[in-house]
């Protein structure tokens, strides 16, 4: 029988757990890209808005039979009769949120190229069917409960579904553009705030200890209270040992210690006790936060380099690995059940057991559900939409940011005609991309074959085309500079709040080449080309005569001086 004080306990976890949310959003957002920050808290918002409904409506009663709403029978609730007990609403409300904690991890790993909709679309899904089928083997009674398997918290219920469901869905979306060479090697793409992300990490930490202390739903009795505590102790433990693990690691792998890899460290260790929080002891706790921390890094590393799936995050490392592996830690280090305490294998037999039967489930059902959606709505945005950032094109957001400068995006006041190169006029092609021819510069000294400086001022979204562009002519030596500018128009207008912004400086990229064995219109066609959509503000670009250039490192001039071979 609940008591008003178990009731309490279990409510404040419910508040506790939702505030994850917060956590999980500023972890998103601060490891991606700033040009993606409102669609990182867009979806952040709204898989806990969409999955309330659809858990309420069938998940919660999938998951707990005959506890509340069932489909085509939802009794109690619809008729508004509210006579049940106050505990059973505090365990919906309590059930809901660890609920959109399963559906939030997948939005990281397939962060910066997803469209809205389809995230809208697998997000309910995941709450409506997916998480509930699973919750319901480990937490409501089903042939997992009955054969003895533990999750107190939810590791593999929880943790393990996000992150299976995410590598599921990371791998059919494919890699960010620019992720990795047409070699294969994985390029680096930094997060635009290891701030923000550090702030998710704390809150998560912060409201772990209601994620996993508040799982007793009781605090009535000395027994309960104990537990309770030794929760809070060893879930505290494991992530903070696994921090200073994942930190001297990377310290001895990359000579310096990472800070982001550390921030997934604190996780790897509290997603990984969640199993066993209440069987094992602070040595065993200790013990699973070694693990953790050394497993996230390798974990991040396989997916990145191995494996090839692009996690911007490392939610399949963090949630789905150490979600694995602390359950089945949790059988060998169990005080009571444990294989290392003397007492067999066969409940370690029953974790694996778990584990890997969750893992089918998730993998089948997110693979039916990710290819009908890639079928039908679609899954991943276009070229030119990840380019320019989901911010503007999802959600007509210039920028989460009122002091960012936006990128200047095409609307019906910037056109001049065809979008196509091919199909566009001279005069609209010199219009979109105009280009200056400044006054020649008297040649000095030894005779030597014409030297230009050309200087093109580009949307920031078009540099990688005009990089591969000029790659392909054999330029590959150029200066880049990140600049704030406007021509005539002084900026595209966009809207916030159905505000018009009135847009004076914008950020442009400008790339400087000097030449000397390509001809000048060879260089400006190719750039043209490139920056093309058939709207003012494409660029501009200037030629430059030069007269003189020295090498310092061996005072070549001239044309000589322009060449990188050694002599």
């Amino acid at each position: 029988m609940y008591s008003s004080v178990d009731t309490i306990w279990v409510l404040l976890g419910a508040a506790l757990v939702f505030f994850m949310q917060a956590g999980f959003a500023m972890v998103e957002t601060g490891l991606t890209r700033a040009k993606n920050a409102g669609n990182i808290i867009m979806k952040n918002l709204m898989d806990f808005c969409i999955g309330t409904p659809c858990f309420w409506i069938v998940g919660f009663g999938l998951m707990f039979a005959g506890s509340g709403p069932l489909i085509g029978g939802l009794d109690p609730f619809i008729r508004g009769d509210y006579s049940a007990s106050y505990p059973t609403w505090a365990f919906v409300i309590f059930q809901t949120v660890f609920c959109a904690t399963a559906a939030t991890i997948v939005s990281g790993a397939m962060a910066e190229r997803t469209k809205f909709s389809a995230y809208c679309l697998y997000s309910g899904l995941i709450s409506l069917l997916v998480y509930p089928i699973s919750g319901h083997w480990i937490w409501g009674g089903g042939w997992l409960a009955q054969l003895g398997f533990h999750d107190f918290a939810g590791s593999t219920a929880v943790h393990m579904v996000g992150g299976v469901a995410a590598a599921v869905g990371a791998a059919i979306l494919g890699p960010r553009i620019g992720k990795y060479t047409p070699q294969g090697k994985p390029n680096a793409i930094p997060g635009h705030s290891l701030t923000l992300a550090a702030l998710g990490c704390f809150i998560l930490w912060f409201c772990w200890f209601g994620f996993n202390g508040c799982s007793t739903v009781s605090m009535t009795g000395d027994e309960a209270i104990v537990s309770a505590s030794l929760i809070f102790v060893n879930t505290n433990l494991a992530a903070a040992v696994a921090t200073c693990v994942t930190m001297a690691f990377t310290w001895v792998r990359y000579k310096k210690p990472d800070v982001s890899m550390s921030l997934n460290g604190s996780l790897a260790g509290l997603v990984a006790i969640t199993a066993g929080c209440d069987l094992v002891s602070p040595v065993g706790a200790a013990v699973i936060g070694i693990a953790a921390g050394l497993l996230v890094v390798l974990a991040v590393e396989f997916f990145d380099k191995v494996v090839k799936i692009d996690d911007p995050v490392g939610a399949i490392s963090v949630h789905g690995v150490c979600g694995a592996a602390g359950t089945l830690l949790t059988g060998l280090l169990s005080v009571d059940q444990g294989a290392f305490y003397g007492h067999g294998f066969g409940f370690f037999g029953v974790q694996c057991l778990g584990v890997a039967s969750v893992i089918a489930w998730v993998l089948v059902m997110m693979l039916i559900i990710f290819t009908l959606i890639k079928k039908t709505v679609g899954l991943r945005v276009t070229e030119q939409e990840e380019l320019d950032g989901l911010d503007v094109h999802e959600h007509g957001l210039v920028s989460s940011y009122a002091d960012f400068m936006p990128v200047l995006t095409a609307n019906e006041n910037t056109s001049i005609g065809a979008q196509s190169y091919a199909e566009a006029t001279s005069a609209a092609r010199d219009a979109a991309v105009p280009v200056v021819q400044t006054a020649a510069v008297t040649q000095t000294g030894p005779a030597a074959p014409a030297m230009h400086k050309v200087v093109i001022l580009l949307r920031k979204n078009r540099f990688e085309p005009l990089k591969k562009a000029l790659n392909a002519l054999g330029v590959s030596g150029m200066t880049v500079t990140q600049v704030m500018g406007c021509g005539l128009q002084k900026g595209a207008g966009e809207f916030y709040r159905g505000v018009e912004m009135d847009v004076n400086l914008l950020p442009k990229i400008k790339v400087e080449v000097v030449i000397s064995k390509l001809s000048v219109q060879q260089v400006v066609d190719a750039a043209k080309q490139a920056l093309y959509t058939g709207h003012i503000g494409d660029g501009k670009i200037f030629v430059y005569d030069v007269a003189r250039v020295v090498k310092v490192r061996t005072g070549e001039e001239n044309y000589d001086a322009l060449q990188d071979l050694e002599p």
